[in-house]
């Protein structure tokens, strides 16, 4: 169910009467815009929820060739070590390593994505709303006194 679906539910009309509505994020029927005469698209800026979809993917990056990393860094120690009892610990150790940097990988891609769609759902409501107070007479008088 996508945000402005939502919204209709929560605060839509119960018998027809007059109800909320997002500003542009559903088509009426038959019209092709949004019911404020807009293209039916909420749109949105690059705030918080598309910063974090960038941070995860950055981190999704960095743990990657950390974890990648982790393998060449161990080669050569079951021969240089031969016969110890730590070499068994330390190959347990790195396979232990390589499944959660893999683990926290793949959180961080599903988390990139989630935050994106959540960006595009959301239409990064407080700068759509700073935005479009611009116009109200006063309102950056206002602004200026806090």
């Amino acid at each position: 169910m996508s945000y402005s679906e939502r919204w209709q539910e929560l605060f839509g009309p119960t018998d027809g009467g007059p109800a909320m509505r997002l500003a542009s994020a559903a088509p009426d029927p038959g019209t092709g815009g949004g019911p404020g005469g807009g293209p039916g698209n909420l749109k949105h800026s690059n705030g918080p929820w598309t910063s974090a979809s960038g941070t995860a993917g950055e981190l999704r990056t960095s743990t990657e060739t950390s974890r990648a990393a982790l393998g060449p860094g161990h080669e050569g120690i079951e021969t240089g070590a031969a016969g110890l009892s730590s070499v068994a610990a330390l190959k347990g150790v790195l396979t232990s390593w390589e499944e959660r940097l893999q683990s926290v990988r793949d959180e961080c891609e599903q988390l990139k994505g989630t935050l994106l769609t959540v960006a595009k759902e959301m239409g990064e409501t407080d700068a759509a709303i700073k935005t479009s107070f611009k116009g109200v007479d006063g309102a950056d008088k206002a602004d200026e006194k806090r």
